[in-house]
């Protein structure tokens, strides 16, 4: 990690986020200047599950893979959050502690914004306040929607959800498949690395996936989505 300054050639004098458009001159020097920007290096944890959580975090730049810590070997992949998105929304409502640990997949630039000025912002700003808790909403609505899948879908469904959920056309620039492990997409899964491995190649026997060393690319994506719905 390195927090970076205007004489640095890496920082980023002034980004134009749709989050901050609502905001008055005066709430964006507030912003300003509660804000330190930090570049974390690829494999880097941005936030670590339990830790004590004073500020909130806007990704800049970069690629970083949001988790929930399990027992030494298995952890839970949440999400891909990327360029726009924010990390630590739980600290504007009151909570002490980041909830779940992010990691760099690639360099990542982000804003570590100050919880009290966040707050006054929030307090003060209706327009403000209504994208955050959309935002927070949209992030639960996720979570819940993973968990269903966790509850009620086969192995094959939850590898075909997660194949599609990396393959979105958000991450299409990002050659996702490059920076991740076949752990990392068993964690996405929720299944073993061993079940992973096998599943992807009954997906590519059966015409679905092509298997390029680390690359997945979806080759029927009609089937997969079905493979997805009937769980």
């Amino acid at each position: 990690m390195k927090t970076l300054s205007e004489s640095d050639k890496d920082f980023i004098c002034d980004i134009q986020a749709p989050c901050f458009q609502s905001l008055s001159p005066e709430e964006m020097e507030i912003m300003q200047d509660s804000r330190t920007q930090v570049l974390f290096r690829k494999g880097e944890n941005l936030t670590k599950q339990g830790a004590f959580s004073s500020y909130v975090l806007f990704i800049i730049n970069g690629l970083v893979k949001q988790y929930i810590e399990g027992n030494m070997t298995r952890n839970f992949n949440l999400s891909l959050l990327q360029a726009g998105d924010l990390a630590g929304l739980s600290v504007v409502f009151d909570q002490q502690v980041f909830n779940y640990s992010t990691q760099a997949l690639k360099d990542t630039q982000v804003y570590l914004i100050n919880k009290p000025a966040l707050d006054k912002i929030v307090k003060s700003n209706g327009l403000f306040a209504h994208g955050i808790i959309k935002r927070y909403c949209e992030q639960n609505n996720m979570l819940l929607g993973t968990l269903g899948n966790m509850m009620y879908k086969q192995m094959n469904g939850r590898l075909a959800d997660t194949l599609l959920y990396l393959s979105d056309q958000r991450f299409t620039d990002e050659q996702v498949f490059s920076l991740l492990s076949r752990k990392d997409i068993a964690d996405f899964a929720g299944i073993s690395v061993e079940s992973t491995v096998k599943l992807l190649k009954t997906f590519e026997k059966d015409g679905l996936i092509k298997l390029e060393d680390k690359n997945i690319r979806i080759t029927n994506m009609q089937s997969l989505l079905e493979i997805s719905k009937k769980g």
